[in-house]
């Protein structure tokens, strides 16, 4: 085991340039199984989700070839079994993708439970109903057995806007036969990427960006070269750094167009970035005061489907808003585990009330002390929020069970000692 031992109130400034987009990933490599040509990705974060992912493909045949830590090509040309290795996909949750591609390229596929983050129930009843109306024949023992010998495009409306179950759908409806229409769709920036691929790939789809979808399916696809996004959750996470540590951090190729409801809820906690092109500069004076509704009434921060403010946001979120005067509530709609690790900012003096499994008051600004007895995070959102914590409180903070972060942040200490953070990683 590892973990981080941090000194807090160290000034940060300097340049951090975001990796790759983590949840675009997962999507753009089970999209390698549709074609037995080669695809080549790049800015690829290298973080154990990622790895994991590829481990899993290249037991199902795949070959992957690394030209450098962020950069692979892979090419399926013929895929030995239909039953990823259950050990590995119990790990994480974004390998449930392969069930589209795996479906519209073998049609069969056997899956374990998936594992990822300990945030409450998350259903996979909208993933199976996408893939039924295609025409896939669904069997549950306690894993997940889908057969389809034929599909055929639909027009199907998802139950909820999931974005793994929207791009099951893309993925599996592509080499459908027919046109497919995909309705209440999600359309975050990793939804968007799949489809650009795609399109690259042969594949025509109209519509991404929006919550209606159409692909016509059917053609044979051919290889791509792609380059991801920026990560738009760990630019949010470098924004409440820099606010609440109140350092002077340019965040290079951050993407501010993926970012303007981010933006927009950080500003009613007073943080505001300078948008300077395709980079966000962070000021050392932040206002850091909360901006109250109309008849100065208690705002709320919520959740909700993109383009809203996204759920992954709203740990590091919170913990900015410790450090911010006024008082705010956090509604945390989409999980009910997510805002259990708020008793460990509690434990560091923030004042905050859980008011039921979704709902958060925050009065700030708190004095936080660190914890050097040590703290756990029980998922990877809640893990860099304490990360943050910890660098803007008082005295030295142990923070355990870090591959949780590493699963979701390449190099994240590298990325913190280079702006000055006191930050060590120590095996235990």
């Amino acid at each position: 085991m590892e973990s981080f031992i941090i000194e807090g109130r160290a000034p940060l400034n300097g340049v951090v340039t975001p990796s790759g987009n983590k949840n675009a990933a997962f999507p753009l490599i089970a999209a390698a199984l549709l074609t037995d040509q080669p695809i080549t990705l790049h800015n690829l974060p290298n973080i154990g989700d990622v790895r994991t992912m590829l481990h899993i493909v290249e037991d199902l045949g795949v070959e992957v070839t690394l030209h450098h830590a962020n950069s692979v090509t892979l090419r399926a040309g013929t895929i030995r079994k239909t039953a990823p290795d259950p050990t590995r996909f119990a790990k994480m949750r974004g390998a449930l993708v392969l069930m589209g591609a795996m479906l519209a390229r073998e049609g069969e596929v056997n899956l374990a439970q998936p594992g990822g983050d300990q945030i409450g129930r998350r259903r996979v009843d909208t993933h199976i109903a996408a893939l039924q109306a295609l025409g896939a024949e669904f069997h549950y023992d306690g894993n997940f057995t889908l057969r389809a010998p034929k599909l055929r495009g639909q027009d199907i409306l998802l139950d909820e806007a999931s974005v793994t179950a929207t791009e099951n759908a893309i993925l599996a409806a592509t080499l459908a036969e027919g046109q497919t229409i995909i309705r209440n769709a999600a359309s975050e920036p990793h939804v968007q990427d799949l489809c650009l691929m795609l399109g690259q790939m042969g594949a025509h789809i109209t519509g991404f960006g929006s919550n209606t979808l159409y692909i016509q399916g059917g053609k044979s696809l051919q290889g791509a070269e792609f380059t991801l996004g920026s990560d738009y959750l760990e630019v949010g996470s470098f924004i409440a750094l820099a606010a609440i540590t109140k350092g002077e951090i340019l965040i290079k190729n951050a993407m501010p167009d993926h970012l303007r409801m981010t933006l927009m809820v950080f500003k009613r906690l007073g943080i505001e970035p300078e948008i300077r092109g395709n980079d966000l500069f962070l000021p050392n004076d932040h206002l850091l005061e909360v901006l109250p509704d109309i008849g100065n009434a208690i705002p709320k921060i919520d959740d909700a489907p993109w383009p809203a403010f996204p759920a992954d946001m709203m740990s590091v979120t919170l913990v900015a808003a410790t450090q911010a005067n006024g008082t705010v509530l956090f509604h945390e709609k989409m999980y009910e585990s997510r805002l259990y690790f708020v008793d460990r900012l509690i434990s560091m003096g923030a004042r905050i009330v859980l008011c039921d499994p979704h709902r958060a008051l925050v009065q700030g600004p708190s004095t936080l002390r660190g914890d050097p007895q040590g703290i756990s995070s029980p998922d990877i959102r809640a893990g860099i929020a304490l990360l943050i914590a910890a660098l803007c409180a008082e005295g030295k903070t142990v923070i355990r069970n870090i591959n949780q972060i590493d699963r979701g942040y390449e190099n994240i200490e590298g990325k913190l000692l280079e702006l000055g953070a006191q930050i060590k990683r120590v095996k235990e």
